[in-house]
């Protein structure tokens, strides 16, 4: 066991200066764009679901909060919310970046995430204003949520990011602690095969955990899948039910409860069945 705690405080300590960067650089071009982003998405009109799938995938503190905002207040369409928060990858692509993980493999998950999201979005704007037999009304509503409130953000970049990085560093300790401990007692094989041999309670799973309105979820679902726990599908199917503090937003701020449950179950079973459609394709 002391060899356990030994290798994960190391291993941890390794990835600080990946982190630190990854995060310095987040913030700045956040600081430097989420104007011109929010912009975009209120202006985008029935290309919303493209544009927010291509936003949502652009790593940014509070983006899936202030979509649940404009959501609440009538500014943008059911289908771009849903493309935003499907999209949007929340803590993976810096654990993916400290990690060092085959960049082709991030770019994969990152395009799979925009093409199911703006897919997903379109599919649900056509239904929904079909039902509707009416336009949205587009009256934007001011938020009471200050975005960077849920998300740990400052003025100062520098102090973001070290927050960012204290943050997740703990998390990744945390659950890398975790992990190996439970892989010490019962074997990386046995615990594998309680998910990966199982394409639909895996993805069922998965979308429980992506499904938490925390940072911590998407970091415990692609430390998984590095330590090879979680499959392509598994992990597809958390982090497309994950809108990191979206939801929490969204029930904060859209006053209509029956519709909030409504977008929590469309992520829920959207990230199951695309994980299972991918855990199916990825075993051919």
């Amino acid at each position: 066991m002391m060899d356990v705690v030994f290798d994960t405080i190391l291993d941890g300590i390794k990835l600080l200066p990946f982190l630190f960067l990854t995060y310095l650089a987040m913030e700045f071009l956040e600081h430097k764009t989420s104007n011109k982003t929010k912009k975009m998405v209120k202006e985008s009109g029935k290309a919303g679901p493209l544009i927010g799938a291509l936003l949502g995938a652009f790593p940014q503190c509070g983006f899936s909060a202030a979509a649940s905002n404009l959501y609440a207040g009538k500014v943008i369409t059911l289908g771009t919310l849903i493309a935003i928060f499907m999209s949007t990858s929340d803590e993976m692509i810096p654990v993916f970046l400290s990690e060092q993980v085959d960049i082709l493999v991030l770019v994969k998950i990152v395009a799979m995430k925009i093409v199911i999201g703006l897919v997903m979005g379109f599919a649900i704007d056509f239904l929904y204003r079909s039902y509707k037999k009416k336009n949205y009304d587009m009256i934007e509503k001011i938020g009471h949520v200050c975005d960077h409130d849920h998300c740990g953000c400052s003025n100062s970049i520098l102090k973001s990011a070290l927050r960012h990085t204290v943050t997740i560093f703990a998390f990744i300790v945390v659950i890398s602690f975790a992990l190996n401990t439970v892989i010490f007692l019962i074997g990386e094989d046995t615990l594998g095969n309680l998910i990966l041999n199982k394409p639909v309670i895996g993805p069922m799973i998965a979308s429980v955990i992506g499904l938490i309105p925390n940072c911590a979820s998407s970091v415990v679902l692609t430390q998984l899948y590095i330590e090879g726990v979680l499959g392509l599908g598994s992990l597809m199917a958390g982090l497309l039910a994950g809108s990191g503090v979206g939801i929490l937003v969204l029930f904060r701020e859209n006053d209509d409860i029956k519709d909030n449950l409504r977008i929590l179950a469309t992520l829920y079973v959207s990230g199951v069945v695309w994980g299972i459609i991918i855990d199916f394709l990825t075993r051919l």
